[in-house]
């Protein structure tokens, strides 16, 4: 095996990347974490097997690339843009604050001046993986919060990306040139223009006759020629970075309606090459060092942690944003990560730090990543400690902008709480019809845009704040919550739920737990996006191959009173119910409504005796959105009961008749009729 060191070191790094995520996964902690202190065991700092160093870093390289490829095929213009008013400066002013701190700290340590600002660099970003990754385990990536964390991220990536390309021509052995670093800047400038503006249609162009081909294996290489190849020519023509070049190229395969599939083809080099890298940063850790040094470790890491976290949650003063969107950015930006691995591989490349020093970037990374996902479960108990501070908490939602309408004339309106395609679609259809609405939404350019229309609104997020209380939800039609995030979706109708006991509340749930516990929580009616979908597709099919439509409607039925968990809760009921359906492919079943003037209001079945006296049968009984199947002869009739009846038509129509009243009016006028014939 010694004529074969590339396989031997791959083998190597692999099974420890393995060994150390599995463990690290068993004990709660981000994978990153097992793969870093798997590069330390097999590190020349630390005793037993040693691995290649230059080989394994030679893999690193391609783990850079596919990960600054997945950074810019991940990257959105417009996620960036829809929150350009707080990401955009924010990240900046952030970045700078972070890096003078870092700057000072390492500048008291008695570091270099060049070393200082590559640590006070390394220390300002933050890894997107890891706050990706925590904003999806709390069910905050697609609300509002999430996406300005987003935003704030994607800025730092590209300030990133910007001082990757830019670190050559500043410290040009150590010294800082004008001349270089205006070479640099129109060599970088170049690549884009040329690779934006000429390669773009020619790589697109060549992703659609791949996928024509419908070839997986050709599709798979032509990203990896794509990808490797971009790089290259950014290095070796026009001489900036193999990282820019392969974040370009990513940022125009992001264009393309095939990056998804693009992103899951690429998925698995992504992350093994990846692995590799973050086991050869584990390689350059000296545990020696940092123990020797324990109080800059301990330094280094309060200031990632406590010292972005403050400055952060300090820039929500102003901002007009909730102050829980500055709560979830401060939480998720206190960690550094791949980003601060690579700025600092490239410091020691150009020897502007040492080993020992990039070692305490790395400590701070292991320590602020393990800790950043307890940090989120903190959360509520940060909250309450900051409500302790009235004076403060009130000075960071002060900046958001109060209501602008007159609450008195809010009555008989729709409450609509989130704004996205759901709500949007909802919105429209309502204001077609003129019915009252009141949209509450937490992104102010939204709030904008709606206020251009004319449709009145409310700023705020209403699953955290008191926003709701200024809907007047007690004299509400109806209250619709569409956001997406299934506990602000709870918050919010615990919250209306208490304010008005009896308002119909219709709400969207990402998942079957999510229905259930909506459902205790007192919601009325609770949509299921994916299992609706799904349905639509049954429903079609079907249809296409001949079945029935009454049949197939039945069906769907069937399935949504069963998923939604109505009252139909025995085996016998559902027998029963499934016997209906069945039936109603020869018999039609019809519903009659009960209004407050029916003469069969607060009267039972067996009293009304609705069977004997039209010949029609009450099979089914719907109340208060609630199904049941052949009700029981002791069920007492409610205005606003939904009866359903088969038989024949004759038969329904007496039955009709009878619970309406109108039977009644009838035999009147035709009393009346006679008694004047008579006089």
């Amino acid at each position: 095996m010694e004529d074969l060191p590339l396989l031997v070191n791959i083998t190597l790094a692999l099974v420890v990347a393995f060994t150390g995520g599995i463990l690290a996964r068993r004990i709660g902690l981000p994978t990153i974490v097992g793969y870093l202190l798997a590069g330390i065991v097999i590190g020349p700092f630390t005793p037993g097997f040693v691995g290649d160093s230059a080989t394994i870093e030679q893999l690193a390289e391609l783990g850079v690339i596919f990960l600054m490829f997945g950074v810019g095929l991940n990257f959105s213009f417009n996620d960036l843009w829809r929150v350009r008013d707080i990401a955009i400066p924010g990240a900046l002013v952030q970045i700078v604050l972070d890096t003078l701190l870092g700057f000072a700290l390492t500048r008291f340590w008695g570091w270099t001046v060049p070393a200082a600002i590559v640590m006070g660099l390394a220390i300002s970003v933050s890894s997107t993986v890891v706050l990706f990754r925590n904003l999806m385990d709390r069910s905050l990536l697609n609300t509002i919060h999430g996406q300005v964390a987003v935003g704030w991220v994607v800025m730092q990536d590209i300030f990133s990306v910007l001082i990757l390309v830019l670190m050559p021509a500043l410290f040009s052995q150590g010294s800082f040139e004008w001349q270089t670093l205006v070479i640099t800047l129109a060599k970088a400038v170049a690549f884009v223009v040329v690779i934006f503006f000429a390669g773009v249609r020619a790589i697109l162009w060549l992703l659609e006759q791949i996928a024509y081909t419908r070839s997986r294996e050709l599709f798979i290489l032509a990203i990896l020629a794509i990808t490797l190849g971009t790089a290259m020519v950014a290095s070796d023509l026009f001489g900036v970075s193999l990282a820019l070049g392969a974040f370009v190229a990513g940022a125009i395969i992001s264009q393309s309606h095939l990056s998804h599939q693009v992103g899951a083809d690429v998925f698995a080099f992504r992350e093994a090459f990846s692995v590799l890298f973050f086991v050869s940063v584990g390689m350059l850790v000296n545990p020696a060092f940092l123990w020797q040094h324990v109080g800059q470790v301990g330094a280094l890491i309060a200031l990632v942690i406590a010292g972005k976290f403050v400055i952060v949650l300090l820039m929500g003063l102003f901002f007009p944003r909730p102050a829980r969107t500055f709560m979830v950015v401060a939480l998720g930006l206190s960690q550094v990560g791949e980003f601060s691995f690579i700025l600092g591989e490239a410091g020691i490349s150009l020897k502007l730090l040492d080993p020992n020093q990039y070692s305490l970037i790395l400590a701070a990374a292991v320590v602020s990543i393990t800790l950043n996902p307890f940090l989120y479960r903190m959360m509520p108990w940060l909250e309450r400690q900051l409500h302790r501070f009235p004076w403060f908490w009130k000075q960071l939602e002060a900046n958001k902008p109060a209501p602008e309408f007159n609450e008195d004339l809010l009555s008989q309106h729709v409450v609509i709480i989130g704004y996205g395609r759901i709500g949007r679609h909802l919105v429209d259809v309502l204001a077609s019809l003129n019915v009252p609405l009141l949209v509450i939404e937490s992104d102010f350019e939204v709030i904008k845009v709606l206020n251009k229309e004319n449709i009145t609104t409310l700023y705020g997020d209403a699953a955290n704040s008191e926003v709701i209380t200024h809907a007047h939800l007690d004299r509400a039609l109806a209250l619709v919550v569409t956001v997406p995030d299934e506990t602000s979706a709870m918050i919010i109708v615990a919250s209306a739920r208490e304010l008005n006991a009896k308002l119909p509340i219709i709400v969207r749930s990402a998942s079957e737990d999510g229905v259930h516990r909506l459902v205790e929580l007192g919601a009325d009616r609770i949509i299921h996006p994916d299992l609706e979908g799904g349905l639509e597709m049954v429903r079609h099919t079907l249809l296409e191959i001949g079945f029935p439509l009454r049949q197939v409607h039945e069906y769907a039925e069937t399935v949504r009173r069963d998923q939604y968990e109505t009252q139909i809760n025995t085996s016998e009921e559902r027998r029963s119910l499934q016997e209906v359906l069945m039936a109603a492919n020869s018999i039609e079943i019809n519903w009659v409504t009960l209004d407050a003037d029916s003469p069969i209001i607060e009267r039972s079945l067996l009293h009304v005796n609705i069977r004997s006296r039209s010949g029609a049968s009450v099979v089914a009984l719907i109340r208060a959105g609630h199904l049941t199947a052949n009700p029981k002869s002791s069920t007492v009739f409610e205005a606003g009961d939904r009866v359903g009846l088969i038989g024949e038509k004759e038969q329904i129509e007496i039955a009709r008749k009878m619970m309406t009243g109108e039977h009644a009016r009838v035999n009147d006028e035709e009393s009346t009729a006679s008694a004047k014939e008579e006089g």
